[in-house]
């Protein structure tokens, strides 16, 4: 049974900004909590009982944001690179955050998170995505396949790159000139030590070019996960649209202060946020201590501050 969980969480986030100027993207609030707390809940669900992380951009805010359930206790080396880690808990579990001062890309990150996994497998989820996919069938289809890493697929998305056959990927954006791609790459995998020979220590790199030397030897293993949701909070629209899809919490935080006398329409409100009298909140989404002033108006927007 896969226990270990790596979390990519290092990434710039820029077509979020201006909320990624005040917070890495995984931080972001979904439904009053850190986005990559809820791919954490999804993880723990399908038996993960440690955590890894890996940081870069505002590092100074991770540990200090959520809700009340990080706790970063003492700082130490981590992995291959010596690079400075933290190690605490979330929830009770172990967490472990991999400083990276220069951007290792997704190869790299994994990469220098193997002395931390220990020779164990690894279940990797992408930080900065929201997912309600059975990450169990593809524990249990990774388990059962024999090889060293399985790739989370969706039948329908914006960006088909991954060519199927079955139960194996033969190609990646056409970049072996096997095949053209018929499913999307949700950033989700399990994988086996083995992939760590396959990535070059101390290289900025991506995990791509491993993937593609398992497909050539035929070894590249996929299942298809059609169930449940998964989208990329890639930007602005993006981001409001979630909060007007789902559902995953009250729209309208307890501890937010909003006047009686405002209107809010299709909105969420954050912990602490505060909504004065006459004010309209519409299609937006008000971050945690946020404020919307006395008679003012918000549509379709993110208010952060």
């Amino acid at each position: 049974m896969i226990r270990k969980a790596f979390l990519p969480g290092a990434g710039l986030g820029t077509r979020l900004r201006p909320m990624t100027d005040l917070l890495p993207k995984p931080l972001v609030p979904l439904f009053h909590r850190p986005l990559i707390e809820w791919a954490m809940e999804s993880c723990r669900a399908a038996g993960i009982t440690e955590f890894a992380i890996n940081t870069h951009h505002l590092p100074e805010k991770w540990g200090s944001v959520g809700s009340g359930e990080w706790r970063i206790e003492s700082e130490g080396m981590a992995g291959g690179n010596a690079l400075p880690s933290k190690a605490g808990s979330w929830q009770g579990l172990p967490l472990h955050l991999f400083h990276e001062p220069l951007l290792l890309e997704t190869g790299g990150g994994v990469k220098n998170i193997e002395a931390w996994a220990g020779g164990e497998s690894v279940l990797v989820h992408n930080g900065d995505i929201f997912s309600s996919i059975p990450l169990d069938r593809l524990v249990a289809a990774h388990e059962a396949s024999g090889f060293p890493v399985t790739l989370a697929l969706r039948s329908e998305g914006v960006a088909k790159h991954i060519a199927l056959d079955g139960k194996r990927v033969t190609d990646i954006r056409g970049m072996l000139g096997r095949a053209e791609g018929t499913h999307v790459f949700t950033g989700i995998y399990c994988f086996e030590p083995e992939l760590f020979g396959l990535i070059p220590a101390g290289e900025k790199i991506s995990v791509i070019p491993a993937f593609l030397e398992l497909a050539k030897q035929g070894r590249l293993g996929a299942v298809v996960l059609d169930e449940g949701d998964w989208r990329d909070l890639g930007d602005p629209a993006a981001y409001l649209a979630a909060h007007r899809d789902l559902a995953l919490a009250p729209a309208v935080h307890p501890a937010a202060k909003v006047d009686p006398s405002a209107n809010l329409e299709g909105s969420v409100i954050g912990p602490a946020a505060e909504i004065g009298a006459g004010a309209v909140v519409r299609n937006s989404v008000v971050w945690p201590g946020a404020k919307v002033a006395t008679g003012a108006v918000a549509a379709d927007e993110i208010v952060t501050a």
